[in-house]
């Protein structure tokens, strides 16, 4: 067991997405996986019904808990629920600089229930985005936060990246899988450069918590001493087996298959 990951995120029944995907993937790629609840949700993979944030103070005890004895190589961060966990959150990572802080900026679930505040959404955008290593939106998130209206290639994507890395991370993965066409590419932008991560489209409605599982291997990466383009591309891959060998749960988006190898 290789790395020691702590995710932050909602907890998801169907086992799909949040929490339960972080700690899968975390655990198919050898690191060991350490969990904060922000917030319980009711949903599966037809939809979000319901969610349920979880107050701020028990969320940062969770994460204080953490840190005072097993303290993680690398966080990966999702959902936050609310402004307040989000300012709570902030506040202790502004302590934990050495930490490489992932951010996959949950704003929307797929069936439009609103997962942050507006209030959040400003808050991550001044407060969490200079503490943040990683960024990992998906096209309309990286719209949202960047403030264009539409992402429809990747010029576009790379615009929208640049744009986001000028207010505060290291790092922005604009990741590409709502994109039409025949290739899936994922777009990392850094200081350094633009690098793209391209794969074949697979034609499958099991896609349920690609954003979740894909934030969660690249953290993983990181936290077992990868730089960041290889961390990136493993997590690539990864997610595009599991896609590939998804077991077909569910009657909406189902579940990708989180204990895929790679070679």
């Amino acid at each position: 067991m290789n790395g020691k990951i702590l995710a932050i995120a909602g907890s998801d029944p169907s086992g799909g997405a949040g929490i339960q995907a972080d700690i899968k993937t975390i655990s198919a790629l050898g690191g060991y996986a350490m969990a904060a609840i922000t917030a319980l949700t009711v949903q599966n993979t037809q939809k979000v019904y319901d969610v349920h944030p979880v107050a701020a103070d028990i969320v940062a005890a969770q994460v204080m808990a953490v840190l005072d004895d097993i303290r993680p190589d690398a966080v990966k961060m999702g959902m936050m629920g609310t402004s307040e966990t989000l300012s709570v959150l902030t506040g202790i990572f502004s302590e934990n600089k050495d930490i490489p802080l992932i951010v996959d900026p949950v704003l929307l679930s797929t069936s439009g229930h609103a997962l942050l505040d507006p209030r959040g959404v400003e808050g991550m955008i001044s407060e969490m985005f200079p503490l943040t290593y990683l960024l990992t939106p998906n096209l309309a998130e990286a719209a949202l936060l960047a403030g264009v209206e539409t992402i429809e290639d990747i010029p576009d994507m790379t615009r929208a990246g640049e744009a986001l890395l000028n207010l505060g991370p290291k790092a922005v993965l604009v990741k590409g899988g709502h994109l039409s066409g025949e290739i899936l590419t994922d777009l990392l932008v850094t200081p350094e450069g633009v690098y793209e991560f391209s794969s074949p489209v697979i034609a499958s409605r099991h896609t349920h918590g690609t954003g979740c599982t894909l934030a969660s291997a690249i953290a993983t990466g990181l936290a077992q001493g990868r730089g960041l383009r290889q961390a990136v591309a493993r997590a690539h891959a990864y997610v595009h087996k599991a896609i590939a060998q998804a077991p077909g749960f569910g009657h909406g988006k189902g579940p990708l298959n989180h204990l895929v190898t790679l070679d």
